[in-house]
């Protein structure tokens, strides 16, 4: 897989969309953050990572919002 489909500068501006939109409502008008596939889609397109494991995928949101556990919408 490719790396870099997207600049850093672009991954970096979508995931503080994520996480804005997830402090401030809890999703964005594609979901809840809880079943959200931009995450794993951002990290495809970025960093050339096709994340599919649940435990993969949950890595990657802790990572962009910190503990899922912490966070509402995300389990």
């Amino acid at each position: 897989m490719d790396e870099e489909i997207i600049s850093k500068e672009v991954f970096d501006r979508e995931i503080k969309i994520c996480r804005q939109m997830n402090k401030e409502k809890n999703g964005c008008a594609w979901g809840k953050c809880d079943q959200c596939g931009v995450i794993p889609l951002l990290h495809k397109l970025h960093k050339g990572v096709l994340l599919e494991d649940k435990e993969k995928i949950d890595a990657a949101k802790k990572e962009v919002f910190g503990t899922i556990d912490e966070k509402p919408g995300l389990s």
